[in-house]
């Protein structure tokens, strides 16, 4: 069958479009900074560019681990409660099948840098919280565009708040492998301390509480050099897809949260709290 008249236009519209900008229309962008600092790109363009996950770079380097893979017994106690994390790739999450399913807590992708926001946020954020869930917002930080107080505050502004409820978890900072470049984000370890404190600090003045840090061993022995110590301030959630959570970051001596899984019985990534269900919401609390 011939092309029709309208076909043609459109590939002649793509093509244009792919001269005057020199990538592809769907194509990622070499790094973060594709997308100018403080916009906010359509729908369409943030699901295929910016739908990085917390621990989605963890799966590239460690190598994918699903829940019925991993030694569950070390947790399968009172004194440690399933949950789970989840972005705009989960889409419309079934809450109610989830918490049957025995998850009590979520934390649910925000925002990544300044140029994004999760679509599927307020059914994700709302639902949870429907359903009985303790639940929380993360951001995916992007150290390379924008400095640490800036992308606290857009956190914050766009879903990442936090009140003493019982309910509702302070936000996560995920910082993790770059997923456009260099994996310390063409930081020094000094710098990147710097931006982790200037985030921490802000959040904190934000909203009175201190955030969660999500990170691997790995990254934060490379990417801060062991130069900074949040252990006293700041709860830790450590991502390692082992039968064990292993050696954690400098000077942290537990870890709150533990994600050991990227598929498993609830949607998104599978993850345990390290204590009983009280402590949980004493830490929602605040």
């Amino acid at each position: 069958m011939a092309p029709s008249p309208l076909a043609g236009r459109k590939r002649l519209l793509v093509a244009a479009l792919v001269i005057t900008t020199g990538t592809p229309l769907l194509g990622v962008p070499a790094s973060a900074d594709a997308t100018p600092s403080g916009m906010n790109p359509p729908v369409w363009v943030q699901d295929h560019q910016h739908n990085h996950t917390m621990g989605s770079q963890v799966a590239r380097r460690q190598g994918h681990r699903y829940a019925a893979e991993a030694d569950t017994s070390v947790f399968a106690s009172t004194d440690r409660v399933s949950g789970m994390d989840v972005s705009s790739y989960q889409k419309t999450v079934d809450w109610q099948t989830a918490w049957n399913n025995g998850a009590r807590f979520v934390s649910i992708k925000a925002t990544e840098g300044t140029y994004y926001t999760n679509p599927y946020f307020t059914q994700q954020y709302d639902g949870s919280y429907g359903v009985g869930m303790i639940r929380g917002g993360y951001h995916f930080a992007a150290p390379n565009t924008t400095n640490g107080a800036t992308q606290a505050n857009y956190f914050v502004d766009h879903g990442g708040g936090w009140s003493p409820d019982g309910r509702t978890l302070p936000g996560v900072l995920d910082i993790e492998y770059n997923p456009y470049g260099a994996r310390c984000y063409g930081l020094s370890p000094s710098q990147m301390v710097q931006w982790i404190l200037d985030f921490s600090n802000t959040y904190r003045g934000r909203t009175g509480t201190w955030p969660v840090i999500y990170t691997t061993t790995g990254w934060w022995q490379q990417c801060t050099g062991n130069q900074g110590d949040f252990s006293s301030t700041n709860p830790l959630w450590v991502a390692k897809y082992a039968a064990d959570a292993g050696a954690l970051p400098f000077a942290w001596d537990f870890y709150t949260f533990w994600q050991y899984a990227d598929a498993g019985t609830f949607p998104g990534d599978q993850d345990v709290f390290n204590g009983a269900y009280d402590r949980l919401q004493a830490l929602a609390v605040g």
